[in-house]
């Protein structure tokens, strides 16, 4: 299927609807009904409690320039630093020393192993450490911070915050091994003559029959990063890959099959970054296979809404060990694709907070970028991927003509070019969670003019898009890059 020109009968994606990619494990239908926001919005202020909407989603991340004297491409002066739970077992932090011992010696003094300790909010951490949200200090907590252990032990919600300062990367196995696996990969991969990659970005893209979500994502996400789009004033006109010097291969529609991508990430030479848009599959709270299954990549092979099979989606268990993901960079928009909270980040009852079912019986993980990062045959450097569902407001916004997605396409250009995966998260997705959490905060304000005030509609679509910024994470040390110089 060419990738700009749409089969017959795909259904468009109307701009009056919410799309959300993930289809649902049991039924095959969408774990999220298409709405409009007008629907959403009658929901969300027909309940008590409404009136407490902005108090509720409404922390306060800033994003703040860099220090003048930091150059975040060296740690000597952007520091670096790891931070522990106080029940992280020491087997763990053993598994972890070489890949420590290395970024200690480049950082110097600006190296720090910190900790964080149960139930801490990210102001309260803040404090103890001696600095204050934007206020970025190399000297005291160096700007690269990895945190260790699952989401259960350092929450979801303090990665977030952190992530609009700091570039914060996340590493959580359920065994040392897996701490090891990646240590000891990334530290070889930092030191090889030549890397295993080849120049050259992957793109993988479903797009199915009657699904509106996919055919969003094909065409409004993919098809411009990869081939950029004719015509275009901004920065769309040119595929991304072309600005910077990189081949790209394009498996979009029809080619976007299960066995295509498992071609990719068994390659002799894999790419050195791979790009991935679809359907994540969800399961419901506490079903046996939800720690192994949600999040996984639903194919092409998929038949359409009714039903799913094993076969028809790739997961963690997939990926065989002679695969070869060593030094790849996934970036993966799919539901649950990182991982999964345990309280719905997207409610719409706001009166029923309290008493809403959980999403996981505890958060977790996705086991995919899991298997991807601690691979016995070489580990990719990071996964980049959405907790909870992704929407659509992450490629089109109400009232502008167009893909939105800037926040994706420099992401990808800085990680091509070598910049450090933390840092391009950081100054691309934890600026767009800033700016969006600014703009509710002020139109919810008791203190703002009435021209500035939202409509309701208009408050549920800001809301909507400031969570779905904000639930871009990192898995990986933020400090890792792409070996530009060793590339073949």
């Amino acid at each position: 299927m060419a990738a700009s020109e749409p089969s017959a009968g795909l259904k468009s994606p109307d701009p009056n609807l919410v799309y959300v990619n993930g289809i649902d494990f049991d039924t095959g239908e969408y774990a999220f009904k298409p709405r409009s926001i007008d629907d959403l919005a009658k929901q969300v202020l027909a309940h008590p409690g409404a009136d407490r909407f902005g108090q509720m989603h409404g922390d306060k991340p800033r994003s703040f320039a860099l220090p003048f004297d930091m150059d975040p491409n060296k740690l000597d002066e952007s520091g670096w630093g790891v931070i522990f739970h106080a029940d992280t077992p020491q087997k763990v932090r053993d598994a972890l020393e070489p890949l420590i011992a290395l970024r200690q010696a480049k950082a110097g003094e600006r190296f720090k192993v910190l900790d964080y300790t149960k139930g801490e909010q990210a102001r309260d951490w803040y404090g103890r450490h001696g600095i204050s949200p934007g206020a970025i200090d190399p000297m005291i907590v160096p700007y690269y911070l990895l945190l260790v252990g699952p989401p259960e032990l350092i929450p979801f919600e303090f990665q977030y915050l952190l992530g609009v300062d700091y570039a914060i990367g996340r590493l959580s196995f359920d065994t040392p091994e897996g701490y090891e696996r990646y240590a000891r990969s990334t530290v070889a991969y930092e030191s090889a003559k030549p890397v295993p990659n080849g120049k050259e970005i992957a793109y993988w893209g479903t797009r199915h029959l009657g699904d509106a979500a996919t055919e969003l994502s094909a065409s409004m996400l993919v098809d411009p990063l990869a081939n950029g789009i004719a015509g275009a004033t901004g920065a769309l006109r040119q595929a991304v890959s072309t600005q910077v010097g990189y081949d790209r291969k394009l498996r979009l529609g029809d080619d976007a099959t299960k066995d295509s991508l498992l071609e990719t990430l068994h390659a002799k030479k894999p790419p050195a970054m791979l790009f991935t848009a679809s359907h994540g599959m969800a399961l419901r709270s506490g079903q046996s296979a939800q720690a192994t299954t949600q999040g996984a990549l639903l194919c092409q092979d998929w038949p359409g809404f009714g039903s799913v099979r094993k076969d028809h989606f790739l997961a963690a268990t997939d990926i065989a060990d002679d695969a070869n993901v060593n030094g790849v960079v996934a970036l993966l928009f799919a539901c649950f694709g990182a991982g999964t909270p345990d309280a719905d980040q997207f409610l719409m009852d706001l009166s029923q907070a309290s008493q809403a079912p959980p999403l996981a019986p505890k958060p977790f993980i996705a086991a995919l970028p899991q298997r991807l990062l601690a691979h016995p045959n070489g580990s990719a450097l990071a996964v980049i991927g959405h907790i909870d569902r992704a929407w659509g407001c992450s490629i089109r916004v109400p009232n502008v003509s167009g893909p939105q997605i800037g926040t994706f396409r420099n992401s990808i250009g800085t990680i091509l070019s070598g910049g450090p995966v933390g840092h391009a998260i950081c100054g691309q997705f934890g600026a767009k969670f800033s700016a969006l959490s600014v703009l509710l905060l002020s139109a919810t304000s008791p203190t703002a003019a009435n021209a500035t005030r939202l409509s309701d509609r208009e408050l549920v679509t800001r809301w909507l898009e400031r969570n779905d910024a904000q639930n871009y994470v990192l898995l990986g040390d933020p400090a890792v890059r792409i070996r530009n110089d060793a590339l073949a």
